[in-house]
């Protein structure tokens, strides 16, 4: 007995759909930005689309490999100029039905509260990013003829911009808008949520989220090129991050936005599943803390305990487990107010400043410090 194919599934043309994938795991800043796994991610993206049938020359992808990884897959450059080149004047000309962007790097939600995602040439003091929001807005208006129906997914931080500490403010850098319409039918899947960090994992080289979405297209293959109904995919994906979030791997709350002639709304992070906790301030900034490799190892934890004043590092609880260490830690420099907590902070990044790590021991450190006192910016 055959199965019939379920009605839900359309066709379309895969010569009317193009894709803009970008997967950045170097930055100009540095090695302490170095993140395995977005450029992995962007090639298995592009992997399942040349298997739906998408020619070619419709898959632009845009990647800045780490090493020793090397794609097999001709690719342009990850800059800025590159990929604003291809916002703004390459896929406004093409001619298409459906329009895929798949995102894989670092970000950061600044000050405005607009999504940042940080290009290859990102330095410490040019932060070379494109405007999500932007680009969304862009794309939603008359300025892209083509394209009715977007899938946006992003897998990349939003950690408040003012818990880096970053020297200088990020300026103002929209694209073009043209003038608004209802032409377009666009869905926007965010990884992290507002103020979170989006987890990765180092040692498999790839971002949790980006690994579920993978997983999950790849169960929808049969009905691709099209994009699957966002919302049928929205909750699979709610429900395999929870499970990463009970077990301990991540704390980050993906979110979708849909934006169609017939509606615009936003469905939000979900609350705790039924029979899961929220994670406690202090829970979060344990986790945090322990995100760090350094945390791991007795050695250079204590060099890290070692910076700060030792009229208080005398009284700290210690022990020899790393995590029941790292509770001692919070809890005992909480006692002495948020000033001891930032110390800690600012210890933990001068040895470590990888971005992400940073904004989310940041934002921890101000929701604990809040949660038994007054909270303190990082701006």
């Amino acid at each position: 007995m055959t199965v019939a194919e379920p009605a839900a599934v359309r066709r379309v043309d895969p010569a009317r759909v193009h894709a803009l994938i970008v997967g950045i795991e170097r930055y100009e800043a540095g090695p302490a930005w170095d993140l395995p796994g977005p450029a992995r991610d962007a090639v298995a993206f592009h992997r399942l689309l040349r298997a739906a049938g998408v020619p070619e020359d419709r898959l632009h992808l845009h990647l800045a490999p780490l090493p020793p990884y090397v794609p097999e897959v001709p690719h342009e450059r990850a800059d800025r100029a590159t990929l604003r080149r291809a916002l703004v004047t390459g896929l406004p000309a093409a001619q298409g039905e459906v329009l895929w962007v798949w995102w894989g790097g670092h970000g950061v939600l600044d000050r405005s509260g607009r999504l940042r995602l940080f290009c290859e040439d990102a330095g410490t003091a040019d932060k070379a990013a494109v405007d999500l929001d932007s680009a969304l807005e862009r794309y939603a208006s008359d300025a892209v003829p083509s394209f009715a129906e977007q899938l946006w997914l992003v897998d990349a931080c939003e950690t408040f911009e003012e818990a880096l500490g970053f020297r200088e403010q990020l300026p103002p850098d929209p694209l073009p808008v043209g003038r608004r319409n209802l032409a377009h039918r666009q869905t926007v899947l965010r990884a992290a949520g507002r103020g979170r960090a989006a987890a990765n994992d180092p040692v498999r080289a790839t971002g949790l989220f980006s690994d579920v979405l993978l997983a999950l297209l790849a169960e929808h293959a049969a009905g691709l090129p099209a994009p699957p109904d966002p919302e049928e995919l929205f909750p699979a994906v709610r429900a395999r991050i929870a499970a990463l979030r009970e077990a301990g791997r991540t704390l980050q709350y993906p979110e979708i936005r849909l934006r169609s002639p017939e509606r615009t709304e936003t469905l939000p992070p979900a609350g705790p599943a039924a029979g899961e906790r929220p994670a406690s301030p202090l829970q979060r900034a344990v986790t945090a803390l322990l995100a760090y490799p350094l945390m791991a190892d007795p050695t250079e934890r204590q060099t890290v305990i070692g910076a700060l004043d030792p009229r208080v590092t005398a009284t700290l609880p210690r022990h020899t487990k790393a995590r029941t260490d790292a509770a001692g830690i919070l809890t005992g420099l909480a006692r002495r107010g948020p000033q001891a907590l930032w110390e800690l902070y600012d210890a933990v990044v001068s040895v470590d400043d990888d971005p992400d790590r940073a904004g989310e021991l940041g934002a921890a450190i101000e929701e604990f410090a809040a949660s038994g006192g007054r909270p303190r910016g990082r701006g």
